[in-house]
């Protein structure tokens, strides 16, 4: 009986979980058109529309270039959530000549949570050795607890229908 419990227990140390699958290993590479699309206007006036489209949604701009756009925007959707939607852009010529560009356009959301560390005292007393004091106080800080590039293809659809927007204005 105790043998059959030691073998019982050794082949169970044996079996191993499968391994996880990695991130990478699902990314397909595929040619779909959720991350870029293709405007009938130079990279100049692409990358302007890209610029008003941010601005307009009150997206603060940290980088600005003629063929590339960074900005990000926050929100709190509860009272120790943070939340940050960095938005990037680059627009690349198309064409022997130019004349049109593709917009290559993707988001990042990255969650912060409000961690709160209590701290306390400790005394070390020879004689009854050493004594902790809890003190009311605590240091609040943000921590970041999620960072994903947000996937969904009607956020990018929105976004591109406003820059073609831009783009009809400009070209008025």
């Amino acid at each position: 009986m105790l043998a059959a419990l030691a073998l019982s227990a050794l082949a169970s140390a044996c079996v191993s979980t499968p391994p996880k699958q990695r991130v990478y290993q699902t990314e397909g590479f595929e040619s779909t058109e959720t991350f870029s699309r293709l405007f009938d206007a130079p990279v100049s006036l692409t990358c302007e529309a890209a610029r008003r489209a941010l601005l307009s949604q009150g997206y603060v701009l940290s980088t600005v270039k003629a063929d590339a756009i960074n900005g990000q925007k926050a929100f709190q959707p509860e009272g120790e959530v943070h939340v940050q939607i960095q938005f990037n852009v680059v627009c690349a010529p198309e064409g022997p000549e130019g004349r049109i560009a593709t917009a290559y356009v993707n988001a990042i959301q990255e969650s912060y949570a409000l961690k709160k560390n209590p701290n306390s005292a400790s005394v070390g007393l020879s004689a009854i050795g050493s004594l902790s004091i809890p003190l009311s106080s605590s240091s609040d800080s943000m921590v970041k607890v999620a960072s994903e590039t947000i996937p969904a293809g009607p956020f990018y659809d929105r976004f591109f229908a406003l820059m073609q927007r831009y783009l009809r204005e400009q070209a008025e």
